[in-house]
């Protein structure tokens, strides 16, 4: 994938660790494929490709081997993960429950910042769609996940869901369907005019629609 492929396109954040950012920066080249699965690398490729230094990248590759999206072997180098199909099926049916809890979570406790979040998101999500610029929805998509967790006040719940959410995204980066993105759009602004609204059992179904178009893309690879 070219170069340019691995800059974001959401807004800057403020004052954030450079572990973090590291973070985002390598997690997003792996969820689009820019570090292929199964593809060994260095962590000297890696700062070099992020552009951060050794002891960001450092903790930021902790992060990414606890969440399983790369395998770290002393002496030998770093993994990224294999995609195995029938993996999305066990990531979509781990999600389901946590993503309800969250949705409803979240219409309940709406603050005023998270509500501009969630606003910013769909003004993103809807340029994406119209534009089909599958990469600033993922970018989108991230940033509801995280408007998501903020609202939902969970952080029980926000740590369960990220690891899943970002295999999730992979997985539907690497199979998405030709109405993948139009679809996934309309579902996920369903979720947020429920949250918006404050109507608690609306956040739930919208949430568990988006999961069933999920599931149902993840079986049909399951059984191609």
């Amino acid at each position: 994938m070219p170069a340019a492929a691995e800059k974001t396109t959401e807004p800057t954040r403020k004052a954030e660790p450079a572990s973090v950012a590291a973070y985002r920066a390598l997690e997003r080249m792996i969820v689009t494929l820019a570090l292929p699965p199964s593809a060994a690398v260095s962590e000297g490729e890696l700062t070099e490709r992020s552009g951060f230094g050794r002891t960001p990248v450092r903790e930021a590759l902790q992060r990414l081997a606890w969440e399983g999206l790369v395998d770290i072997r002393p002496r030998s180098g770093i993994v990224i993960a294999p995609i195995n199909p029938s993996d999305w099926l066990k990531v979509i049916d781990a999600r389901r429950g946590v993503e309800i809890i969250l949705a409803r979570s979240a219409a309940r406790f709406l603050s005023r910042d998270a509500a501009q979040r969630f606003h910013d998101v769909a003004l993103a999500m809807r340029k994406a769609a119209i534009m089909s610029n599958v990469m600033a929805f993922l970018d989108a998509d991230r940033r509801f996940d995280e408007a998501l967790s903020e609202a939902a006040d969970n952080n029980f719940a926000a740590r369960f869901a990220e690891p899943l959410q970002t295999h999730s995204r992979r997985f539907w980066f690497r199979y998405q369907s030709e109405d993948g993105l139009a679809t996934s759009t309309e579902h996920h602004l369903a979720i947020i005019a429920a949250i918006a609204d404050g109507d608690v059992d609306g956040a739930e179904q919208a949430a568990g629609r988006l999961m069933d178009v999920l599931r149902g893309y993840a079986e049909k690879l399951a059984l191609a």
